[in-house]
């Protein structure tokens, strides 16, 4: 049987995209994107909690991100969960899970943006490196 990896969120932007290229030129794009999710408790008080997703966006569409998006912008993904696991500094293997974005829709005017939704600085964790390109160059610091 055939399975399916396929992720769709809406979002804001936690940060501005951040853009690298490979060492062949591939722009790779790198941003975290918040969602939301609210709901009442059973003693009917509003509860909210933010999850952030980790994004991934490579090629002209990587390039089109750093441009046009910044921290607090909407945005549509379609994309793929991917995990990888790396050795840090001190030799620990450290593991990240994150959407590999197929397709990013740009949503509200250019003008939209700050604010960015859930807790300052909930974004900020201990980077991965970066990810091998497709064809396997890495993309240098």
């Amino acid at each position: 049987m055939a399975s399916v990896n396929k992720v769709i969120l809406i979002g804001n932007l936690g940060r501005d995209p951040e853009l690298r290229f490979t060492r062949d030129g591939q722009g790779v794009a790198n941003f975290t994107l918040a969602t939301n999710e609210r709901w009442r408790d059973k003693d009917g008080q509003n509860q909210e909690r933010t999850e952030w997703h980790r994004i991934v966006v490579w090629g002209k569409q990587a390039e089109n991100c750093a441009q046009y998006l910044q921290k607090g912008r909407s945005c549509y993904i379609e994309g793929r969960i991917q995990t990888r696991e790396w050795e840090d500094k001190e030799g620990n293997k450290r593991q990240t899970t994150e959407i590999v974005a197929q397709n990013v829709t740009f949503l509200g005017g250019r003008g939209e943006g700050g604010g960015g939704g859930g807790r300052p600085g909930a974004e900020k964790q201990d980077a991965p490196p970066p990810e091998p390109g497709p064809d396997g160059s890495e993309i240098p610091f």
